[in-house]
């Protein structure tokens, strides 16, 4: 009987912890919330190309001050290319290229995450984030500084495509490239309570 209680009480007192950590975080403002992927020309011939802008709308995401900790999550397949010095045409074609096997594979990897595995004051409103980044099927880990300013967490970090198994796009024999390094900036707004 008396493990029976002992039992009963420790189960509870952890779904009331659970429940105080589940309602310290809070979910991140998908429609409000921007991460912006640029990508850079190279090559003899890479005047008359353009760098690419990529719109990555976030699906889901969590941010735990308390712990802290922060997840998002992005769909592969919502992917869109900005690019406003191009045609209508031309983005089209990106788009499907960007989305094809030959660079993303977003029908066979659609799932995107960053999931935090350390988050450390960098100096006031500021954190240097650690975690890992699965892209492509592939997950390696990422390290990023943010700043918290008016409620949004902003920051860049670069990477390399080939980290993830992606081969930068190459035209004309090579004349007209792709860079192996993006850059990616990000608006990340929590909603409101």
């Amino acid at each position: 009987m008396q493990k029976a209680r002992v039992f009963l009480l420790s189960t509870t007192l952890l779904s009331i912890l659970a429940g105080l950590c589940h309602a310290a975080s809070s979910p991140v403002d998908v429609e409000h919330s921007t991460l912006t992927i640029h990508a850079f020309r190279k090559g003899l011939f890479s005047g008359f190309a353009h760098d690419h802008q990529i719109a990555a709308p976030l699906s889901s995401g969590v941010v735990d001050p308390a712990a802290p900790s922060v997840e998002v999550h992005f769909d592969a397949r919502k992917l869109k290319v900005l690019d406003p010095g191009a045609s209508a045409g031309d983005r089209a074609k990106i788009q499907e290229t960007m989305l094809s096997d030959k660079v993303l594979d977003a029908a066979r990897f659609p799932e995107i995450s960053f999931i935090s595995r350390s988050v450390k004051p960098a100096g006031e409103n500021a954190y240097t984030v650690e975690g890992d980044l699965t892209l492509h099927g592939t997950t390696h880990p990422l390290t990023l500084t943010v700043s918290l300013q008016n409620d949004h967490y902003k920051g860049s970090v670069k990477l390399q495509q080939s980290d993830f198994g992606i081969t930068p796009i190459s035209l004309f024999g090579g004349s007209v490239k792709v860079k192996d390094g993006v850059e990616i900036s990000f608006d990340i707004v929590l909603e409101a309570k």
